[in-house]
């Protein structure tokens, strides 16, 4: 059975980004169909949005859209009934919540949500760092990081860093290597949390092989040897345990599960910190 493709018209008087998340995330639990994104950010006048409508019109699909100006979603809502095209407002539902709730209208501000404030400047600020300090890098560092995380190779630590700076957490990864030392500035941190990353050594094999498979690399080395990569495993543990650090098995858990478990440790450590 071959893979259905629908399009999908995401219309956005700020940048999409609010679409693309929420489109994509409902587009995800659906298996075997793939939509074809027509993006269009900034859509701010009627004339801008004349031209969007025109492209629906020549390729029908589902329409979702962010404008937070009255006339301008009026004039989508009736020109999507005329072309067929289910057309749906992604914030309207929650802006009506907030509404009954607070008592009180919204006042409309195209890009709102986008607003450069203090918090996106820290999220620039801890992807900087966490791209800075991948992979062992810059490890005389690393007292300056919010969280450390620890775990031999393809147990997910460098995209779980990415997550953890998205949300504003600056995140080092350092892998380890049987037989080579850990830099020592970790025996004195205080500031970090630091975490260790386990998987299932089946689990390991595998992702190291389709990497491999994908470098056109040879696949008799150590680096996909069952046993070796099961010592590899069992002596990762037991540094975590030697250390106390918090341990995640992240077999089965997506990035995401990953990085909120670790979110909810970093809250923890950080309170704990500040008031010793």
């Amino acid at each position: 059975m071959g893979r259905h493709y629908f399009h999908l018209h995401l219309i956005s008087d700020a940048t999409g980004e609010t679409l693309i998340t929420v489109s994509r995330a409902v587009a995800a639990q659906y298996q075997g169909v793939s939509s074809i994104e027509h993006i269009y950010p900034l859509v701010r006048s009627l004339a801008h949005l004349d031209k969007v409508i025109a492209e629906i019109g020549a390729s029908p699909g589902i329409v979702l859209f962010t404008l937070v100006d009255p006339e301008l979603g009026r004039r989508l809502e009736a020109a999507c009934k005329e072309i067929g095209a289910p057309c749906l407002s992604v914030l309207r539902p929650i802006l009506d919540l907030f509404q009954s709730y607070i008592g009180t209208v919204s006042t409309p501000r195209p890009g709102a949500q986008h607003t450069l404030n203090a918090d996106y400047f820290r999220r620039i600020e801890a992807l900087n760092f966490t791209m800075m300090h991948d992979d062992g890098q810059q490890s005389e560092n690393y007292e300056a990081a919010d969280v450390l995380l620890v775990g031999v190779s393809r147990t997910s630590k460098t995209p779980t860093s990415i997550y953890l700076a998205n949300r504003g957490i600056k995140t080092a990864n350092i892998p380890f290597v049987p037989n080579v030392p850990l830099p020592r500035s970790i025996e004195h941190l205080r500031k970090p949390l630091v975490v260790g990353l386990l998987a299932s050594p089946e689990r390991i094999v595998q992702i190291r092989t389709n990497r491999l498979l994908s470098m056109n690399a040879s696949q008799d080395s150590p680096y996909v040897d069952r046993v070796l990569v099961a010592d590899e495993v069992a002596r990762s543990r037991k540094l975590f345990n030697a250390h106390g650090w918090p341990v995640i098995d992240v077999t089965r858990r997506s990035i995401e599960e990953t990085a909120a478990a670790i979110i909810d440790l970093y809250r923890v450590h950080r309170l704990k910190f500040i008031a010793s």
